[in-house]
């Protein structure tokens, strides 16, 4: 599983915090649910040309640049856990769909007493989050596992805290997930869910290219794939996403709610730049089919490096999205 993150994935991702569209327009495999980026499985539905399937490690440069910068977020929610269980009782956080991992080394940083283990399908992404918490000095403490979901729950060892980026909603059965996952919390241990928030917005409502509003269509467009990649999962259930009821009927105790903000406002960086492009290239590809075709034409331009009024020149480019974790405690 690979992490989003973040909302829905985006077919393109994630997240994973997953062949997707791109990032996080809500809901996303590259940056998650605003997933996102994360899941571990490889699934291949066909849908009018386009697939559902998605691949984690293909990813692996949009999962790792999206999760950096929206790395102060997740650094916000990493303390405010630390507000919710005693850091120096944390000896052994599960990061589950970990993609490259970088939750995974600002959750060992949080919590210094423990052991942070990357959970994910994907080898590939499992050697960045090795490479990374070595470069970080955290390589004592971080460990990783590869373990394809929800089947290999049950292996995942004891925890006191479970953190799933923008993972679950890439698990069939949701309220069994969880509530297997309950089942490897000590006493008193958090479930952490991001799952959640608002879609991702890069450009203002009129772009001065085609019919303003494009990307609440993408939206739209994205919404469907969402739901054909969830209804083509393995023993898939239809239920609402209800996190907070999810969480008590896996008999844990709801522990609170918080939504955490990443704000990169115009003008950007190159690198939020090239994620941004990334980001459209991705949903071109995933839900062009989707879209009418002066869409189509005006995500064309968006990608054209020679005109004036595309992403590569853009001066009014943003990066703008909210991911929301839910916790719950067990016992």
């Amino acid at each position: 599983m690979s992490q989003h993150r973040a909302s829905h994935p985006d077919p393109s991702h994630d997240e994973r915090h997953g062949s997707r569209p791109a990032e996080g327009h809500g809901h996303g495999p590259a940056e998650g649910h605003g997933h996102g980026p994360a899941e571990g499985h490889r699934h291949g539905h066909q849908h009018d040309g386009a697939h559902t399937h998605l691949d984690w490690s293909e990813l692996a440069p949009l999962l790792e640049g999206q999760a950096e910068i929206a790395s102060p977020a997740y650094a916000d929610a990493a303390a405010w856990l630390g507000t919710l269980v005693p850091a120096p009782g944390v000896r052994r956080i599960l990061d589950v769909g970990s993609g490259p991992g970088v939750v995974t080394s600002l959750l060992a940083e949080a919590f210094p007493a423990a052991e942070a283990v990357a959970v994910d399908g994907s080898p590939e992404l499992l050697a960045l989050a090795r490479a990374r918490a070595d470069a970080r000095g955290l390589g004592a403490r971080v460990t990783t596992l590869h373990a394809e979901l929800p089947e290999a729950i049950d292996s995942l060892g004891r925890a006191d805290i479970i953190w799933a980026g923008n993972s679950l909603h890439h698990m069939g059965d949701q309220s069994d997930a969880l509530a297997r996952f309950a089942e490897q919390l000590h006493p008193g241990g958090l479930m952490v869910l991001v799952e959640g928030g608002l879609p991702t917005r890069h450009l203002p409502w009129h772009i001065g290219i085609g019919r303003p509003g494009l990307e609440a269509r993408l939206d739209a467009a994205h919404a469907d794939w969402f739901g054909e990649m969830r209804a083509d999962l393995p023993d898939t259930k239809d239920e609402p996403d209800d996190w907070r009821a999810l969480l008590a009927g896996a008999g844990l105790t709801p522990a609170g709610t918080r939504t955490f903000l990443t704000d990169v406002p115009a003008p950007v960086s190159p690198v939020v730049r090239e994620l941004a492009v990334a980001h459209y290239t991705r949903l071109r590809e995933g839900v062009g089919f989707r879209i009418a075709p002066d869409d189509k034409e005006t995500l064309d331009r968006l990608l054209d490096p020679a005109d004036a009024l595309s992403l590569h020149r853009r001066t009014d480019l943003f990066h703008l999205t909210a991911r929301t974790v839910h916790t719950a405690r067990k016992g």
